[in-house]
């Protein structure tokens, strides 16, 4: 597990970033999230009044999709739909070692 993987998985577990927030643990532009967001490729992102919100989770499939874009020059939906199995993945890991005894 790398040091940002607990940061995000310990400390901002109930905190809501704003798009900006997200945008540069991104190193993105706002811009390149806002596009990501129109095109539907964030579910968990929610608008409150106007301002984007976004989750723990939602910080964690940013910076997936950014790095299997950059790494792999991939199309940003392949990202997302990569982001999608490593998101389901991650669950089942989790139930996995929650149904373990002991």
């Amino acid at each position: 597990m790398h040091d940002d993987e607990i940061l995000i998985g310990s400390l901002m577990e109930d905190t809501w970033l704003t798009l900006e927030q997200v945008a540069a643990a991104c190193t993105v532009d706002p811009a390149w999230l806002l596009r990501h967001i129109e095109e539907g490729l964030f579910p968990h992102a929610d608008s409150v009044a106007g301002v984007w919100c976004f989750s723990s989770t939602s910080l964690r499939r940013a910076r997936r999709m950014r790095q299997l874009e950059r790494d792999f020059d991939a199309v940003p939906e392949l990202a997302a739909l990569m982001a999608d199995l490593l998101e389901e993945l991650d669950e089942l890991r989790a139930r996995l070692a929650d149904a373990q005894p002991g």
